[in-house]
């Protein structure tokens, strides 16, 4: 069962969206349970971080889709998030919130399961358990690499910083990285390897995290990571 939000204003856009669903779903003979919301106020009122999939309107009445997926983020780093927008102006900044990409109105069926194909491949692999394992002076650790926010250099020791807790192994930081690349990690930084669902937003030569960390992107590894960041979007 795929959990999907739609946070639209206009109701004949919104049956629009919800059609496609049902029909995209229909065809993979998959089940998919779509909650409808009027504004973004709306589903943050009570937000639970139990949705695979959400798309969001940018333009609407109360609160935009932009601000509403930074609130989200700071909640929940890693629901898919897609835009529902009538201009690319405000869409292409959706790197700032880690969204996979925007479907412009009038919606076509062709383009909604382009992208909603690329979203599913996301949460296919966030379902899937990978785990990195490693030890550290007391004991062996196995930590489900979803669960990871970013690595740390220091001298010989690798910091492995967690929603488990911090863990400190020992290096080289480059062996982590090879292992955490295929689950969505990049290398901003000789000394950080930071989860890519967890960056918030990024300011100047800085990834932001929810926790208002601020991680420091290199100047070399500046555009890779930013390509990394930003797959998907246009």
């Amino acid at each position: 069962m795929v959990n999907i939000a739609i946070v639209e204003d206009e109701k004949k856009h919104t049956d629009i969206l919800s059609g496609y669903i049902k029909r995209y779903f229909d065809e993979q003979r998959e089940l998919a349970c779509v909650k409808e919301f009027c504004d973004g106020v709306d589903i943050l009122e009570e937000y639970a971080s139990d949705y695979d999939i959400i798309f969001l309107d940018i333009q609407m009445k109360h609160l935009d889709g932009m601000t509403t997926a930074k609130k989200i983020r700071e909640i929940d780093p890693n629901v898919v998030l897609i835009f529902v927008t009538s201009t690319v102006q405000y869409a292409v900044q959706g790197y700032l919130v880690d969204a996979i990409g925007y479907v412009l109105k009038p919606v076509t069926y062709l383009q909604f399961t382009q992208l909603l194909e690329k979203a599913m491949a996301r949460v296919n692999q966030k379902n899937k358990k990978n785990f990195i394992v490693f030890s550290t002076p007391e004991r062996q650790v196995k930590l489900e690499c979803g669960n990871v926010i970013y690595l740390e250099s220091q001298r010989n020791n690798v910091i492995i910083h967690s929603k488990d807790g911090d863990f400190i192994t020992q290096g080289p930081l480059k062996k982590y990285e090879e292992i955490l690349k295929p689950s969505g990690f990049s290398k901003c930084h000789n000394a950080y390897i930071v989860n890519l669902a967890f960056v918030y937003a990024v300011e100047h030569d800085e990834a932001i995290l929810p926790d208002k960390t601020r991680i420091p992107i290199s100047r070399a590894r500046k555009k890779p990571f930013m390509n990394e960041l930003t797959e998907g979007i246009l």
